[in-house]
């Protein structure tokens, strides 16, 4: 059970990093796959954009680190790393969707 808890951690690591990694060097064409931002036509300017992907991009390869983090634990304690990771990934998240707010609300 902890080989497979730590291979899990581990892929979900490289998943949010490679998805981060893709949004961070996308040059803005990326925003396609952000919820609802296709739906916008008013004022979407290719800097903006640019932005949103970059920003968004790195946020996602941070919450690549808790499950890092998770597997390490769980190389020592089984379950504890994975539950550390998923909790601090949910809290990760919840902050994003509050920033992604904010950026949406000024506009």
């Amino acid at each position: 059970m902890s080989l497979f808890l730590i291979l899990l951690d581990i892929g979900i690591a490289i998943i949010m990093f490679l998805l981060g990694w893709s949004f961070y060097r996308s040059n803005g064409k990326a925003s396609k796959f952000l919820t609802g931002y296709n739906m916008r036509s008013d004022r979407k300017t290719h800097e903006e954009e640019m932005y949103m992907c970059k920003n968004y991009g790195i946020r996602m390869m941070i919450m690549a680190v808790p499950f890092v983090i998770g597997a390490v634990i769980d190389f020592f304690k089984s379950g504890v790393g994975c539950t550390f990771a998923w909790i601090v990934w949910i809290i990760l998240f919840v902050l994003l969707l509050i920033k992604r707010y904010q950026l949406e609300s000024k506009k």
